[in-house]
């Protein structure tokens, strides 16, 4: 009867201890939260294509376009004073990038006159022209003594503005020398491009793209070509 307990008792301890390992096998454990990569991610990409794209909306909404105001600006000429686009509301505005020793520049300037015939044609009808030199300080045209020699060599009866930073420039979309923008009077853009038809260094061309823009403004018509494509030297940012 002993021996018949003792073998009950040790097969249930048995039994039990057997129970006990398969439930500790069994039991799920529950595992550490996954990190969330895919938000994290996600996030971080957003935030870098949203910057980009920031970016290069700010860049789009600085550039000059036809139609649409021309952007505000005021440097100083080569005598010291600040010349403002605001100074001439109300008025055409022809403005001229320039670099007084590129060939193109001289061939308007010296070789045919071009730009000194403009203005003497248009100046006492309510039309305004501003030279900008937008090269960066050692940079072919710069500086305020070479442009005021220039003026003075090339005869020229309207101011060249300081854009050594090249700010103005750049917010234009101006490429090259010349490159020439008409604003209207009433402040918005109406033509970008070359000043005529003629990409060699002589002679001038025979469709001048400003005076047609000008005498299209100044007979109250919208302006038949607003674009063009412009030549002559790059600008020297």
């Amino acid at each position: 009867m002993t021996n018949i307990l003792f073998r009950s008792l040790f097969a249930g301890v048995v039994s039990l201890s057997l129970c006990g390992g398969a439930y500790a096998q069994n039991t799920p454990t529950t595992p550490p939260p996954a990190k969330d990569d895919h938000k994290d991610h996600d996030h971080s990409d957003h935030d870098h294509k949203d910057h980009k794209h920031d970016k290069k909306d700010k860049k789009k909404a600085e550039t000059a376009k036809i139609g649409e105001s021309a952007p505000e600006f005021a440097l100083k000429d080569t005598t010291g004073k600040t010349v403002s686009l605001a100074d001439f509301k109300g008025k055409i505005v022809v403005l001229e990038w320039f670099n007084a020793d590129c060939p193109f520049i001289v061939k308007h300037h010296k070789n045919a006159t071009t730009f000194n015939d403009l203005h003497t044609k248009y100046n006492g009808k309510g039309v305004v022209f501003l030279a900008i030199c937008s090269s960066a300080e050692g940079n072919q045209g710069s500086g305020v003594e070479r442009n005021a020699k220039a003026k003075t060599d090339f005869k020229m009866e309207y101011p060249i503005l300081m854009d050594a930073d090249g700010k103005v420039g750049k917010t234009y979309g101006a490429k090259t020398t010349p490159h020439c923008f008409v604003i209207a009077a009433d402040g918005k853009l109406v033509y970008n491009g070359a000043i005529d038809d003629d990409k060699s260094t002589d002679p001038a061309g025979k469709t001048n793209y400003v005076a047609k823009a000008i005498d299209e403004l100044l007979a109250g018509k919208p302006v038949s070509t607003p674009t063009t494509k412009p030549y002559g030297c790059s600008v020297k940012y």
